[in-house]
């Protein structure tokens, strides 16, 4: 709606929560729903925030965050001077690690599926 909403604190909070919830779900779903009523006002009165969210547009988002993830983990293992055959496990840490992307970004890095447990 051409709205900015980066000087309203209480309206940015809100967004950092709803696209918290969203990733977490877009984790196990397809798809989620972002529904946030009374947003902020305008002149027009108040403003509403619906939408849907797709794990692929989700994806495609974060992509290039998760690509710039590649970079270090292979200048790790050239500074530790170990082949992707030398490792036996690889262990995910974070929140994040939970996105399919991640996971198979970490499997097509390392050449084995990474551990969940």
């Amino acid at each position: 709606q051409g709205i900015d909403l980066s000087k309203d604190s209480m309206a940015m909070q809100r967004l950092r929560e709803a696209a918290e919830k969203a990733k977490c779900e877009l984790s196990s779903a397809l798809q989620t729903d972002i529904n946030l009523p009374y947003l902020t006002m305008d002149a027009s009165g108040p403003k509403h925030m619906n939408m849907k969210l797709t794990r692929s547009k989700f994806e495609s988002i974060v992509d290039g965050l998760v690509k710039r993830t590649v970079g270090p983990c292979q200048k790790a293992l050239q500074d530790a001077d170990v082949k992707k055959t030398d490792i036996g496990e690889v262990i995910l840490v974070g929140g994040m690690t939970r996105m399919p992307k991640v996971q198979a970004t970490v499997q097509e890095l390392f050449g084995r599926t990474p551990s969940k447990s």
